[in-house]
């Protein structure tokens, strides 16, 4: 992985993250917009990383696989 704002974004999770991971806040955290970290999350989940958890919509959110 060469995205240095995964990589931060992993680590926060791996390390404990609180609540619901949600591409809101990956932009918040990450400093980035909304679009670029759904960006980022879509090719995490291609990658067999992250997955959806089964809630959609607005509340969609996302977890370790």
């Amino acid at each position: 992985m060469d995205n240095e704002r995964q990589k931060k974004l992993l680590n926060k999770v791996f390390d404990g993250f609180e609540g619901k991971l949600t591409s809101s806040k990956w932009a918040k955290i990450a400093k980035c917009s909304k679009d670029t970290a759904i960006r980022d999350i879509n090719d995490l989940i291609g990658k067999n990383i992250l997955k959806k958890e089964e809630a959609g919509g607005r509340s969609t959110n996302y977890e370790l696989k």
